[in-house]
Formats: C-alpha cells, sequence, structure tokens
C-alpha cells in the first residue's frame, strides 16, 4: 500500500466531516469539539485552519484515496501533533507511516502529543514515530461526557 501526504484540497473536506462525526472515532479519540459535531462549526475551523501560515497541514492518502488528515501547529516551543484517520483505513499502519512523513516536513523540536491513556491504537503509532510519554493528566472528553485519563507524549 502506498501511503502519501499532499496539500489538504476543498474536495477533502466532506471525507474530513465523515471522518470525525463517526461515533466510535469520536469515543477513540474521546477529545471532541464543537465541530465534530456541527458541520458549521466544521466548516468555519477549516477555513481557519486552512488560512493559518503557522499550520502544517496535509491529507493522508493510502493508494490515492483520502484516508485522513495529519497536522502540526502551535508556537515554536509547543508544537503539537494531531492525525485522524477513517475508521475504514484503521489497523493498516497508515497512520504511523503518515505521521512518520508529517514530523519529517516538521523540522521543528521538541514535537509534542496527547492522546486518551485507553487509545492503545494511537499511542504505539506515536511511539513507532519516536515519542515517548512524558506525563499524564486528567481531561474532559466530550465524546465521553466524562473525564479521562490522558498521556503527554514528546519527540525530542
Amino acid at each position: 500500500m502506498e501511503i502519501s501526504l499532499r496539500e489538504t484540497q476543498d474536495l477533502d473536506l466532506p471525507i474530513f466531516w465523515e471522518h470525525l462525526t463517526d461515533p466510535e472515532m469520536q469515543h477513540m479519540a474521546a477529545a471532541t469539539r464543537k465541530y465534530h459535531y456541527d458541520r458549521g462549526h466544521f466548516d468555519e475551523y477549516w477555513a481557519k485552519v486552512r488560512s493559518d501560515p503557522a499550520r502544517l497541514l496535509r491529507t493522508v492518502l493510502a493508494d490515492g484515496v483520502v484516508a485522513g488528515h495529519a497536522a502540526v501547529a502551535g508556537s515554536p516551543s509547543e508544537r503539537e501533533v494531531s492525525y485522524v484517520i477513517g475508521r475504514a483505513h484503521w489497523g493498516r499502519g497508515i497512520a504511523s507511516q503518515a505521521l512518520a512523513e508529517l514530523i519529517e516536513l516538521e523540522g521543528t523540536r521538541p514535537l509534542h502529543a496527547t492522546a486518551a491513556a485507553d487509545n492503545a491504537g494511537s499511542i504505539r503509532v506515536l511511539e513507532k514515530c519516536g515519542f515517548v510519554m512524558t506525563g499524564r493528566s486528567r481531561h474532559f472528553a466530550r465524546a465521553r461526557g466524562q473525564e479521562i485519563d490522558v498521556v503527554h507524549l514528546t519527540l525530542n
């Protein structure tokens, strides 16, 4: 399978909407925002994200098909990675390869990431890419309606 990253295009957004509104993905990721539930907020969010020159945003392709998106955002000292892969593409190594390519494009170090402590798949992806656990905290997870344990990871 060929995994690649490219600039995000307008035609990617309806696919991102499908990924972000998937209840199973929301539960797994736990950290959801208004734009995960409301198309108007989604459109506003993506217009803002795509116009931010400090954000590195890429669409993830698997054999030419949009499988998700990955990004790096934040101030130079607090750059944080994020990624969403659509459920139909889970378990095939796409997130690991896409994240590896993204962090190669992003020269800033350290890079940071957070994940729900019970999201073993995401933690495994981050660790495969060189991130190490650096802390834990509690965070309100809107998708779960309760506080959960969150792990913090860093790539130096």
